[in-house]
């Protein structure tokens, strides 16, 4: 008899694009088809920088509508949502959106953490989230917003993810994986943290029930049927909304001896654990407990990513240069290799424009060569990002109390193979490289087992994964004491090898 296919929409939205991708689901199968990818371009408005959430959405409905046309019958089993973090809309109590939400880069946070630590120490509040500081999480957006018109009228707040789905559906809800990162969590009890909201002045009520992954949320309207071509009743269901769960999902793991990198316009780098690692330590070493599919806690570290890179092209285009991601790539190769290196988790490289001035700085800084070519910055922030990554990778393992035997590297920045490869020489360990739309396969893999289209745990989600995605291996080269200097040149000299140790290897990539 054939086998039953079921097909799911992804809607996965990132910070330069959205798209909606189709995934036809088998207990042996497991295949994304693009049907529609729009672009996100935030907007300043009086100094303030949105998000312009209303052409997103209208994306979301073109692309269902485009994936409608792709499945028999105009059928899909279901639909997930997946978005960024942190950010979030208001409504009033008729459910109209009160402003456009405004986007996690906007400086209006730059001056509330005092604000939050002086209601509650930097410890204690470490120690009641298990959340990495960063100067958006949505607890400071949120005291930055103290008697702002909208935040005094909102009937309720929606993290962006949940948004989409309540303008899908009518239903609303708070997805867990994506309300951990705002910083109002607790992670041993994946609930509320009353101790957090009651110190910051924070109402709790203007979040909808939280829901799980896996959970419903509810059933498309008729205007959004009548809009994209789809039958009654399509579900809609809950995925793990933060983009980085559902990708830590879509690791085609074959070990638990594994660390992830997913990357993108940030890199999230860190381990996959069954409780949360709230010591001083950890919060010293700045990383981040968010909460995962299946009980998981994703342990890790934000990393500037592949932004540092977008923003010097895009500077470099402004001033009339032509640079070629690939043929600069190809340059940036032949550089010098650990030349100069920057910190990529510094804040200074959070904010858009004049990426390339800020690195120059940096360089002059720490009393490195200042990068005189385009291909020479390039070179240095690629052997920025893979010693961060070597950098997150050691101390979550060291942290964790976890050895760790492979890296996994998730997201758009597989398709950076010389990325890759500074990876695997600065970890010292083989890195596997794929599949780069591991968000929507994770989003389809949470749908496809609610659906009963396939069964298991993460373990066996990820079999199928490695059985059906392309991947490629790389090996570690080179002299791995170099990559010591460069950390030591930054005064991050870590503790060599406590990344490594005797454990289950895993299978190698197709």
């Amino acid at each position: 008899m054939p086998t039953t296919e079921h097909r799911f929409a992804a809607v996965d939205l990132g910070a330069s694009s959205g798209r909606v991708i189709v995934g036809e689901v088998a207990p042996d199968r497991l295949t994304l088809h693009e049907a529609h990818r729009f672009p996100n371009r935030p907007t300043r408005v009086l100094g303030t920088l949105h998000w312009n959430i209303l052409s997103l959405y209208q994306g979301v409905l073109e692309g269902l509508n485009a994936a409608a046309a792709h499945t028999t019958n105009n059928r899909l089993t279901s639909i997930g949502i997946d978005t960024w973090a942190i950010d979030y809309g208001l409504l009033d109590a008729t459910g109209s959106l009160l402003a456009n939400p405004v986007h996690y880069r906007d400086a209006r946070t730059a001056t509330t953490a005092d604000t939050v630590w002086a209601a509650i120490p930097p410890p204690a509040l470490y120690a009641a989230t298990g959340l990495q500081h960063l100067p958006f999480n949505t607890i400071y957006q949120l005291v930055a917003a103290r008697g702002t018109p909208a935040l005094a009228t909102a009937h309720r707040l929606l993290l962006i993810p949940d948004l989409i789905a309540y303008w899908l559906t009518g239903e609303a809800g708070t997805e867990l994986t994506n309300a951990s990162t705002t910083q109002l969590i607790d992670p041993r009890t994946r609930s509320w943290s009353t101790q957090v909201a009651d110190a910051l002045g924070i109402d709790l009520s203007l979040f909808p029930p939280l829901r799980n992954p896996g959970s419903p949320a509810g059933h498309l309207l008729p205007d959004v049927l009548a809009a994209t071509g789809l039958p009654h009743p399509t579900p809609v269901t809950a995925v793990g909304s933060h983009d980085t769960a559902s990708a830590v999902v879509g690791v085609p793991a074959t070990s638990p001896r594994f660390a992830y990198i997913a990357t993108g316009t940030w890199s999230l780098a860190g381990l996959e654990l069954d409780a949360p690692v709230l010591t001083e330590a950890s919060r010293a070493a700045n990383f981040t407990n968010e909460l995962g599919v299946d009980g998981t806690v994703r342990y890790l570290r934000n990393i500037m990513g592949l932004w540092m890179l977008q923003e010097c092209l895009r500077t470099w285009e402004s001033t009339g240069g032509e640079h070629h991601l690939p043929t600069l790539l190809e340059a940036a190769a032949e550089a010098t290799p650990l030349r100069s290196v920057v910190d990529a988790g510094d804040p200074a490289f959070i904010a858009p424009d004049h990426m390339p001035d800020r690195i120059a700085d940096a360089c002059r800084r720490t009393g490195q060569p200042v990068p005189r070519t385009p291909a020479e910055t390039t070179r240095c922030v690629l052997d920025s990002l893979a010693l961060a990554h070597r950098r997150a990778i050691e101390d979550a393992a060291r942290l964790s109390g976890r050895t760790v035997r492979t890296v996994h590297i998730v997201g758009g920045g597989v398709h950076n193979t010389l990325l890759c490869q500074l990876t695997a020489d600065a970890c010292g360990l083989p890195v596997v490289a794929g599949p780069a739309e591991a968000a929507a396969l994770g989003n389809v893999l949470v749908q496809a087992r609610t659906a009963g289209a396939i069964t298991g745990g993460l373990t066996d989600l990820r079999a199928l994964l490695h059985s059906t995605q392309p991947l490629r291996q790389y090996e570690p080269t080179g002299d791995h004491s170099a990559w010591d200097r460069a950390a030591a040149r930054l005064g991050d000299a870590q503790v060599t090898g406590a990344a490594t140790g005797q454990g289950d290897e895993e299978e190698p990539c197709a």
